[in-house]
């Protein structure tokens, strides 16, 4: 099942960008459609004012996904890790998050929601893993504890 296609639409109104500016950092990052239409995640990530990341998360209507158990990711990143993030419910803190390299090609990754650990700003929570029941917010993560540039394109994400 689709969750996410940028090339079924064009619409950004769920998606927002976070970075560490909420707690003084500096970090800056932008998503924006490219001229192919797929979904663009840049900026440069700054270690100023104790900063270090910026993620991007789109807000879904709470679905139930436990006919499936992976997430396939159609991706374009630019040979740095980021983390693939998600929340059973828009009220959760925490979140369920896997870490992945990018090859500079286009790629599918293949996630299976075992693996997605739960994470509270950074640290592992003493908590199971991604129960794989409902998904109300999908996100992507660069902070790797280094001043970079980044770029990561998204075609889709898909429940397996």
């Amino acid at each position: 099942m689709m969750l996410l296609n940028f090339n079924e639409t064009q619409d950004l109104s769920n998606w927002n960008v976070v970075s560490d500016t909420v707690m003084g950092g500096v970090s800056n990052s932008n998503f924006s459609l490219n001229d192919t239409g797929f979904g663009v995640f840049t900026g440069k990530v700054s270690l100023e004012n104790n900063g270090g990341f910026s993620m991007v998360r789109c807000h879904l209507e709470r679905k139930d996904v436990s006919k499936f158990n992976t997430f396939s990711l159609r991706i374009k990143g630019d040979g740095k890790t980021y983390q693939f993030r998600v929340k059973t419910d828009k009220e959760d803190t925490h979140s369920y998050v896997l870490r992945f390299n990018t090859s500079g090609a286009w790629e599918t990754i293949e996630i299976p929601f075992d693996n997605l650990k739960p994470t509270f700003r950074g640290k592992d929570l003493d908590m199971n893993n991604y129960p794989g029941n409902y998904i109300a917010e999908v996100a992507f993560l660069i902070g790797n504890k280094k001043e970079e540039t980044f770029c990561l394109e998204i075609e889709s994400v898909e429940l397996l």
